[in-house]
């Protein structure tokens, strides 16, 4: 029983690391420019289907070199910035304001774009990244506890992205930036900050985020254009579990979702997903503003 038991956390743990990774991105864009992306779902499947064509094209150039996609992941880190950079700069900026509807249309908009655009691209067909067995290697713990080395992966780069956003806004210009738009943006404006370039940069680090998660999602399991609305579901319970725009609160609230949807799995296979739900509605009642609520970092 007792194994079972650390079976569940640990498998929920490290669920909760892929679903960090989903909702980080969500986090530092509201926590910056008060922004619900409601597109995160379906950005982060654009990453994904990304790197699937990206890798394929790479084969097609060079099929004996498999060192080549390595290159493909800086490269699509600097595309998704661009993409994000260029998306607040023209498109996003124009809908901010007091009134959050406007930009919750344009991102519902865009979501509905993405969707209609990977269908026609890629069909309804899931795809999925050869990883050369990486997603079915698996280490020996102490105990007889055996873990996936992708998910350890996963949880790794969870972590170090919450640290590394953690540090941005402690220690840098631009964090502090992030923070002064966030706080009062009249009085950063007054100052001689850009508000809508110093938006453009969080969106920018938000994309790049995004990215990583569709990467780490379509070498993890397969993904279809259709998956947008259900990581985007998993992606505002973690924020919202945890805090609006607090990264600490993003990955503990991602944890306890992983956990409380492990222990789901337990008494039946297809309870993982409602216990996640009905955990989150329960916090919601009981503390809407989050486990650890904050205005940023």
């Amino acid at each position: 029983m007792m194994d079972m038991l650390l079976q569940t956390l640990v498998q929920g743990a490290l669920l909760g690391g892929l679903y960090c990774l989903f909702a980080l991105g969500l986090s530092l864009m509201y926590g910056v420019m008060r922004l619900t992306n409601t597109a995160q779902g379906d950005f982060i499947l654009l990453g994904s289907f990304s790197a699937v064509a990206g890798i394929a094209g790479l084969k097609l150039l060079a099929p004996e070199a498999a060192w080549l996609p390595l290159l493909l992941s800086p490269l699509l880190l600097l595309i998704a910035f661009g993409v994000g950079f260029a998306l607040q700069r023209q498109v996003l900026n124009r809908v901010l304001g007091k009134d959050p509807l406007p930009s919750l249309v344009v991102t519902f908009g865009l979501s509905i774009v993405i969707q209609n655009l990977l269908l026609e691209l890629f069909s309804a067909d899931p795809r999925s990244i050869e990883t050369g067995g990486l997603n079915i290697a698996s280490v020996q713990l102490p105990g007889g506890l055996a873990v996936g080395v992708l998910p350890l992966l996963i949880l790794g780069l969870a972590l170090a992205a919450t640290y590394g956003l953690q540090w941005l806004f402690d220690h840098t210009a631009l964090g502090r930036s992030f923070r002064a738009v966030s706080d009062d943006l009249d009085i950063a404006q007054l100052m001689g900050l850009n508000a809508k370039r110093v938006y453009a940069y969080a969106t920018g680090i938000a994309f790049m985020l995004i990215t990583v998660a569709g990467v780490l999602q379509a070498m993890r399991t397969t993904v279809s254009p259709s998956d947008g609305p259900m990581l985007l579901l998993f992606a505002f319970e973690s924020v919202i579990i945890g805090g609006m725009g607090s990264f600490k609160g993003t990955l503990i609230g991602a944890l306890l979702l992983g956990v409380t949807q492990q222990i789901g799995f337990l008494f039946d296979p297809g309870w993982g997903i409602w216990f996640g739900h009905i955990v989150f509605l329960m916090l919601l009642v009981i503390r809407p503003q989050g486990l650890f609520p904050k205005t940023v970092g």
